[in-house]
Order: structure tokens, then C-alpha cells, then sequence
């Protein structure tokens, strides 16, 4: 893909361009729209979303929610695609600032309890997705499945560079291991969304301790 670059000239003209105050408006209005979408998501999940319930809460017409996304399904992939960055720019990112191997490996893990701690009170857009998604194929199970892979991908590739740096043992199971610390993951929201079982914070970095034991390096 090309990428174009504006003189400083160019993007001032733009900028004052009579419809680019208009445009910038609607960008804005379509931003609030999405995250208070993605509050209500979070609560009530993506199927519960709807163009009549997201109107109330933003004092808009539905005609007007619905000029900014021309379905319900776009709405629910916008604030997936909204939940994803927020994901990364909390998780992902800050971890990549951390040295190849174990260290970025267990930010990466960090970060996600982070996140996860949070939203034992709030919900996790990806799992709450993948019960409702699960067995219905379609563009929002695929905007799912894909932010979710796209993560775990990530995982992988930190694994693996720890494996390649002397970290890991090398007849580690990327692929196993980046299961076992997903499991940790799913099953800390069960245990502490859930069934409200105390102490499942510090049972879920147990296990990572574990695991990265059990593969070759407890450091």
C-alpha cells in the first residue's frame, strides 16, 4: 500500500478545506459513539447492543446513531476493533519496550493480569464474545476471532524468541505452553468472575511461575 505524505502547505489547506470541520465533527461524534458502545458491551455483551439502546445513552436519534455505521453488525466490529487497541496499547506495546525473552514474556503476562484484574468487574469483551460467537459464523465472530488470534500470535512469538535466547529449554512446546498460560487466563475470569473464589489472582501467577519452571527457566 502507498503511502502519501502531505506537505506541511497541503495538510493546512485540507485542514481549512470547508467540509474538514464537518468531517472532524463526525469523527468525533462516531468515537464517543464506539466507546460508549464498548461500555455498554462490557456490561451487557455484543449481542445486546443495539442501535435504540446506544441512541438513549447518547442522547441521539437513531437515525443518527445509524449514519455513522449503517448496521448493528458494523457497530459490533467497530467496538470490537476499539477494544483490540485498547488491548494492545495497554498490554502489547508496553512489553515490546522490554528486552527479547523472558522479560518481555512475563510483561506480556503481567500486563494481561493487569488488564484482567480490571475487568473481573467490568467484563472481557473476548470472552463474553466467544460464548455468544462461538457457533455463529459471521464478520463479527471473524472481527472476534481475529483480535484473539492476533494476541496469541503475539504470545507465541515471545515464547519462541525466549526459547531462541537460552531461556526456554529447547525442546519446549511453544504451542503447549502458550495454551497452558491462555488457561490461566480463561480460568482466573471463571474462578474470580464467576464463582468469586478468593486468592485466584495469586493462583493464576502461581501457575505461570509454574509453567515457565516446567519449561526450563523460573527465573
Amino acid at each position: 500500500m502507498a503511502i502519501v505524505e502531505l506537505s506541511a502547505k497541503a495538510a493546512r489547506t485540507a485542514s481549512s478545506a470547508p467540509g474538514s470541520a464537518v468531517m472532524h465533527k463526525g469523527q468525533q461524534t462516531k468515537s464517543a459513539i464506539v466507546d460508549a458502545a464498548l461500555g455498554l458491551a462490557t456490561q451487557i455483551g455484543l449481542e445486546g447492543l443495539s442501535i435504540g439502546a446506544l441512541a438513549d445513552v447518547m442522547h441521539m436519534s437513531k437515525s443518527g446513531v445509524f449514519a455513522h455505521f449503517g448496521s448493528r453488525e458494523e457497530l459490533q466490529i467497530s467496538v470490537i476493533r476499539e477494544y483490540h487497541a485498547r488491548f494492545e496499547e495497554e498490554v502489547f506495546y508496553p512489553a515490546l519496550q522490554k528486552p527479547k525473552g523472558m522479560p518481555r514474556l512475563k510483561a506480556l503476562f503481567q500486563n494481561w493480569m493487569n488488564r484482567t484484574s480490571v475487568e473481573i468487574d467490568s467484563g472481557c469483551l473476548y470472552i463474553s464474545g466467544a460464548v455468544e460467537f462461538d457457533d455463529r459464523p459471521g464478520p463479527v465472530r471473524d472481527a472476534l476471532a481475529g483480535s484473539v488470534q492476533t494476541w496469541l500470535a503475539a504470545m507465541y512469538r515471545a515464547v519462541v524468541q525466549a526459547k531462541e535466547v537460552g531461556q526456554l529449554a529447547q525442546d519446549a512446546d511453544e504451542h503447549q505452553m502458550v495454551f497452558e498460560i491462555h488457561g490461566l487466563i480463561l480460568a482466573l475470569h471463571y474462578e474470580a468472575r464467576f464463582l468469586k473464589t478468593p486468592g485466584s489472582v495469586h493462583r493464576a501467577n502461581t501457575g505461570f511461575i509454574n509453567t515457565l519452571a516446567r519449561y526450563g527457566s523460573a527465573q
